[in-house]
């Protein structure tokens, strides 16, 4: 049982999704959110169940991840590293805050929410295509204040993520975009985030019993070739061709979510 009505065409949807979100999060960073938008809206899941089996995918394509970032360099500098442990260390009780606060979360208002952090994503990132992100803070990782700051900031990730069964790179990429950090950079470190996230949350969501292993098995093959085809898309072509769509497709399916 996958936690539903077996459906065949349905389950095939379902991987088709989960393989294109896995592009897209090693390529541009929130591919991962239309797994979550899939479960909820052609799924009777209840909203701890989507955001429980959501997170549970998203541990090994984090470590994936990681590791192909770690592989092409961008993940073996000092800086990279310190806003990686930072901002991954503070995420972690926030996930587990997220995953709590959940169960009180009605199915309808889950919709509201994940509709709301879909089309704020989307806008953006269709306005940084459009005039550009000035970064609202110089970010030093390798100075205290900035590690502070970054430390704010991977809790206050950790709880939107743990909370909505998005992955850090949701949310992740385009914050450190706002405070200064490269694209491809933050992609990278957000994969880091998202293992530590997705763990966290799943072990919240495990002792609720809302993780549906079969189903969380079904999506997260596709999900994880996905993520090492987008890896590879991420070095061959200008990844921001791909932001103006994704950016109009999450500004699309928020409203509708939201209903």
């Amino acid at each position: 049982m996958l936690g539903f009505p077996f459906d065949i065409a349905l389950v095939l949807l379902l991987v088709s999704i989960a393989f294109f979100s896995g592009i897209g999060i090693t390529t541009i960073g929130p591919g991962g959110i239309f797994v979550t938008i899939a479960l909820y809206s052609l799924t009777p899941l209840a909203s701890s169940q989507v955001a429980g089996t959501a997170h549970a995918t998203f541990i090994v394509t984090g470590l994936v991840g990681s590791a192909a970032y770690l592989h092409s360099g961008e993940m073996k500098t000092g800086t990279s590293r310190a806003i990686a442990v930072v901002l991954s260390v503070s995420s972690v009780l926030g996930a587990l805050v997220g995953a709590y606060v959940n169960t009180y979360v009605p199915r309808a208002v889950f919709g509201v929410l994940l509709g709301g952090v879909a089309m704020a994503v989307g806008g953006i990132i269709l306005y940084r295509e459009r005039r550009g992100f000035t970064p609202i803070y110089d970010l030093e990782p390798l100075e205290r204040d900035g590690q502070f700051a970054l430390g704010g900031l991977g809790f206050g990730l950790g709880i939107a993520s743990g909370l909505l069964g998005i992955g850090g790179p949701v949310l992740a990429v385009p914050a450190l975009v706002l405070v200064g950090v490269p694209m491809l950079l933050a992609v990278a470190v957000a994969q880091v985030q998202s293992i530590f996230i997705a763990a966290f949350a799943t072990a919240g969501y495990a002792l609720q019993g809302n993780v549906i292993l079969p189903l969380a098995v079904v999506i997260g093959v596709p999900l994880l070739l996905g993520v090492i085809t987008g890896w590879k898309v991420a070095h061959m072509i200008d990844p921001e061709r791909l932001k103006v769509a994704l950016g109009v497709v999450l500004l699309g399916v928020g409203p509708y979510l939201a209903i």
